[in-house]
C-alpha cells in the first residue's frame, strides 16, 4: 500500500496529484466509504476534502497516520483533538478561490435580477419578447456585507466595479477598504436597515447560528436581497419562507442550505420562484481547483523536508 493516500479525487484532478506524486495512491471515495480505510491502513500522509469524516473511530484505522492535509478553507470534519493525541499534524488550505466565491456572489445576482433563465426558457421556446423581464441594477444600490474577510474583500471589490454603495460590517476594519473603495463600517442592524442586497462572508458558529432570523429580516428594506455562499446555518430557512412569501424578500440567492444533510427540509424554501440556488458551487472553478491542489502539495512537501507545514491547523 502506498505512503501517501489522496482521497476524494475527481477524474479531472487525477493527473495532476499522480504528476506530483507518482507512487501515491489516488481515490474517488471518502474515508468512511467502504473498503477505503482499509486501502489506508498503511497510510503516513493522507489528502482529503470535507466529506470525509475524521473521526475518533476512522482515525484508529490510520495506525500509521502522520499528517493529514484536508484541501479546504474549513475543519470542521477533523477532530483535531484526536489528531494531537495521536500526533499527527493537520492542514488546510486557508485561501484557494476567495476571488471565485465572490464571483459567483455576482454570477448569482445578475441571474436572478436581469431573469437570465427565464429569458432563455422564453426565446428558446421562440418568444424574442423582453416585455415582462425588466431588471434590476446593481449600480447605485447599496450592499451590505456581513463579514470582511478574504472573500468579503474580494466582493467589495467588485462591488465597487459596478458601481455600488458598501457598507460591511466585521469586528475588524480592513483599512484598504475604507480608504480603497469607501467601505463604510457600520453596526449591523444599520446594515440590515440600509441594505438593498446583504451577502454573508462568515463562518457558522454559535454566535452568528440564524443571524437571519424573523426579527432581523423585519428590519431590512422591503424587497431586500439576501445572498448567501458562506454556511447554510446562518440563515433560519422558516423565516426566511414566510419573508420571500410576503415579499419582504425579493431575492433569496442560496450556494448554501440550512438542511443539506436531510435535503426534503429544503423543498418548500427551493420551490419558491425568486429562490435561485446552486449546489454548493462558488468555490468550484478551474482555478480554485488547481490552487487546491498546489498548496495541499506544499504542506506535504514541506512536512516530507522537516518542517512544520505553513498551514498547520492547532485546535483551541
Amino acid at each position: 500500500m502506498s505512503s501517501i493516500v489522496f482521497l476524494e479525487v475527481e477524474k479531472d484532478d487525477e493527473t495532476q496529484v499522480n504528476e506530483a506524486f507518482p507512487e501515491c495512491l489516488a481515490l474517488e471515495g471518502k474515508l468512511q466509504d467502504d473498503g477505503i480505510a482499509e486501502q489506508c491502513k498503511d497510510a503516513e500522509i493522507i489528502s482529503c476534502f470535507i466529506y470525509s469524516e475524521i473521526t475518533k473511530e476512522n482515525l484508529d484505522k490510520l495506525p500509521n497516520l502522520k499528517l493529514l492535509v484536508s484541501r479546504s478553507v474549513g475543519f470542521d470534519h477533523i477532530d483535531l483533538d484526536e489528531c494531537k493525541k495521536r500526533n499527527i499534524t493537520v492542514c488546510n488550505v486557508p485561501d484557494y478561490g476567495s476571488h471565485v466565491i465572490a464571483e459567483h456572489v455576482f454570477a448569482l445576482l445578475l441571474s436572478a435580477l436581469r431573469h437570465i433563465a427565464e429569458a432563455d426558457d422564453r426565446v428558446e421556446g421562440g418568444t424574442f419578447d423582453y416585455q415582462g423581464l425588466r431588471g434590476m441594477a446593481l449600480r447605485g444600490k447599496t450592499l451590505g456585507i456581513i463579514g470582511t474577510g478574504k472573500i468579503g474583500r474580494r466582493v467589495a471589490q467588485i462591488a465597487h466595479g459596478f458601481g455600488m454603495k458598501i457598507i460591511a460590517n466585521d469586528r475588524h476594519q480592513v483599512v484598504e477598504l475604507i480608504d480603497l473603495l469607501g467601505v463604510e463600517y457600520v453596526e449591523v442592524d444599520e446594515l440590515f436597515k440600509r441594505s438593498d442586497v446583504i451577502t454573508l462572508h462568515i463562518p457558522a458558529v454559535k454566535e452568528t447560528e440564524h443571524i437571519i432570523n424573523a426579527k432581523s429580516i423585519g428590519q431590512m428594506k422591503d424587497g431586500v436581497v439576501i445572498v448567501n455562499t458562506a454556511r447554510g446555518a446562518l440563515i433560519d430557512s422558516n423565516a426566511l419562507v414566510d419573508a420571500l412569501k410576503s415579499g419582504k424578500v425579493s431575492y433569496a440567492l442560496l450556494d448554501v442550505l440550512e438542511h443539506e444533510q436531510n435535503f426534503e427540509e429544503n423543498e418548500e424554501l427551493i420551490e419558491i420562484p425568486n429562490v435561485v440556488s446552486t449546489p454548493h458551487i462558488a468555490f468550484y472553478a478551474d482555478d480554485s481547483m488547481r490552487n487546491m491542489y498546489i498548496d495541499c502539495f506544499e504542506s506535504i512537501e514541506q512536512f516530507q523536508d522537516g518542517q512544520e507545514p505553513e498551514h498547520a491547523v492547532k485546535p483551541k
